[in-house]
């Protein structure tokens, strides 16, 4: 019945859901500054509706744009005309969509899971199904985990943080959010995957089991849950929040764009409609605020890891500024132990430095606010790929992402534990 149920309750959101039928995601190429300064225009023509996946950030470097069918021919024309190379990276978007609705589909047929070890960490799932795991994983570990409800969403969702403690009170911590973006769905199946990895680990690990018996871990799965549930339901590529803008008439806020560093400064748009739209005043949202409320009540955070997808890439602060954080050599030297750790199991190839050098100057963010609270290992994640899918992400990756994602979480982890400061 439950399946059934599920089933419906998809197919119901298949038909309200906006299409992307005809809409292409071009990769484009800027070869000198000149281009690369045409190219950033296009951000500012609003007719075209175009939504930027890569961002602008240097010559010789891809900037991945979705464009609208409506726009297509326009679009290309202006490159062409321009001269400005660039290549079809996905040819209609709709068709990915489809493919990955139809494997949840088949996923919501299934019968519930009664455990955390039936779980099905292979495929992408529903805010209410990893609601529903959460409270399994604490049912099933009561002496390990627990969860805190640090503050509600916009609509009244609750932002559930899950707490992984061996005792003691106010213990050094470190703090790991996922899914800030709501459409960059496989970093939310990646701190799913965390999850369970955590408790599986602790005791058998002697890495996990020495930072868990002397640290806590701190981890938000669902950090946007409004824009979550919107990806699933109405608009797959949403990215930002859900709450309703003062005089406009488009929603939400980048809630990577919204903390008190450098809050407004180049690298966020002041234009409601734009995707990295920094909000009204910093910390105007709750899924903002309700993490800095509980970061500073807890005092003793000593790592802060806040993962995206896709690019992959290490990043540490600062990206307001090109002023170099005061730590930056150890935090280099550990971006560089983590990835190679990272690559060590399928190949896989990250870059790494500061955010502001390594894509480009964003104001606002995660990781400069944390830093400036004096969280020295401060970093933040993009995940796979580097361009082939984008945010459709194929499921069957969900596994090797979150394995080898593991591997440099474990790094930050064991180097913040050995180095108290």
């Amino acid at each position: 019945m439950r399946g059934l149920l599920a089933f419906a309750a998809l197919l119901v959101a298949v038909i309200a859901k906006e299409s992307f039928e005809g809409h292409q995601v071009l990769r484009i190429i800027p070869k000198d500054d000149v281009q690369l300064s045409l190219i950033k225009e296009m951000e500012d023509m609003i007719h075209f509706e175009l939504d930027f996946w890569r961002d602008v950030t240097g010559v010789a470097t891809p900037v991945d744009v979705r464009v609208p069918f409506h726009s297509l021919q326009s679009v290309k024309i202006y490159l062409e005309t321009q001269d400005i190379e660039y290549s079809i990276m996905i040819v209609d978007l709709q068709v990915m969509l489809d493919e990955e609705q139809e494997q949840m589909v088949s996923v919501a047929r299934a019968p519930e899971p009664r455990n955390t070890d039936s779980f099905d960490y292979t495929n992408y799932h529903t805010i209410s199904e990893i609601y529903s795991f959460q409270d399994m994983l604490v049912a099933e570990n009561p002496n390990l985990v627990s969860k805190i409800v640090i503050g509600q969403s916009y609509e009244g969702r609750p932002l559930n943080v899950l707490k992984f403690s061996t005792g003691g009170t106010n213990r050094p911590a470190i703090w790991i959010d996922t899914g800030i973006h709501s459409r960059e769905w496989v970093t939310q199946a990646s701190g799913t995957w965390f999850a369970k990895k955590i408790v599986t680990d602790y005791g058998t690990d002697p890495a996990l089991t020495a930072i868990l018996n002397n640290m806590d871990i701190f981890l938000e799965i669902v950090t946007n849950p409004d824009g979550f549930y919107y990806t699933h339901n109405n608009n797959r590529m949403w990215r930002k929040t859900r709450k309703p803008n003062s005089g406009s008439s488009c929603v939400g806020v980048d809630p990577n764009r919204n903390w008190n560093t450098g809050f407004g400064l180049p690298g966020a748009s002041s234009n409601p409609c734009s995707e990295t739209y920094h909000g009204p005043k910093a910390e105007s949202e709750s899924e903002i605020k309700s993490i800095v409320d509980f970061v500073k009540s807890h005092g003793n955070m000593k790592a802060f890891i806040s993962i995206h997808s896709y690019s992959q890439m290490l990043m540490y602060p600062y990206g307001y500024t090109r002023t170099p954080a005061k730590d930056q050599a150890e935090l280099h030297s550990l971006a560089k132990k983590a990835i190679t750790d990272l690559a060590s199991l399928y190949g896989t190839r990250y870059t790494y430095g500061s955010l502001i050098d390594t894509i480009y100057q964003a104001s606002g963010i995660t990781i400069d606010w944390t830093y400036n609270q004096g969280i020295k290992y401060s970093y933040t994640f993009e995940l796979r790929d580097t361009g082939r899918y984008g945010f459709i992400l194929p499921a069957n990756q969900i596994i090797p992402t979150s394995q080898e994602t593991w591997l440099a979480l474990m790094a930050i982890m064991d180097h913040t534990y050995k180095n108290p400061y």
